[in-house]
């Protein structure tokens, strides 16, 4: 019945034109540029994003590439050592506790360095460079202050609606945006 009236709601919201984020717009970027921001600048965030920085900074496309192709095969094998060492990361722990924390509100985590690859994250991702997409090209490549709202998506997995809303990652020290975090907004929660 859950799922029926979810799909029912967001079946009503793209026939009445409003099946975007933009109706919740206002709450979300207010999201972003207060808990979201706070977030993005915790220690254990620009800890393990410039550390994971000094160890990608060399990579090319094709390691890039090689990475993502090697974090896709584990997603769906048995063994699953890069996604293991990924989520047993401290940083990982501490978007698992924001996330648990959240009441419902976060239903993804993950935290990006400067070439668009996962640092983090509070559970497992689909892939792991997310360079090629928005959330990291609208945030990273445009500044410190650069804030992404998606559109609205039915969330397969824990049967939520919602946006994610993704902001850069600055260095407290440099003023230098060193990376990227986007969070998984369930709207019912604003």
């Amino acid at each position: 019945m859950k799922k029926y009236v979810l799909a029912s709601a967001i079946g009503f919201l793209a026939m009445t034109g409003v099946a975007s984020a933009n109706q919740f717009e206002a709450e979300l970027s207010t999201l972003a540029k207060g808990k979201i921001a706070e977030i993005a600048s915790a220690p254990e965030v620009i800890s393990a994003v410039k550390a994971q920085n000094e160890t990608t900074a060399a990579y090319d496309q094709a390691k890039i590439d090689e990475l993502d192709t090697a974090w896709r095969a584990q997603a769906d094998a048995a063994e699953q050592p890069m996604i293991d060492a990924a989520l047993d990361s401290e940083v990982s722990g501490y978007l698992m506790d924001v996330q648990d924390g959240s009441d419902g509100l976060f239903t993804e985590i993950f935290v990006m360095d400067a070439k668009g690859l996962n640092v983090g994250q509070s559970d497992v991702t689909s892939d792991y460079w997310q360079g090629d997409e928005d959330k990291w090209q609208q945030t990273y490549s445009v500044g410190p202050d650069a804030v992404h709202i998606s559109e609205l998506e039915e969330d397969e997995s824990t049967q939520t609606v919602q946006s994610q809303v993704s902001v850069s990652v600055v260095d407290p020290d440099s003023g230098a945006v060193i990376g990227a975090v986007t969070f998984g907004v369930n709207v019912d929660k604003l």
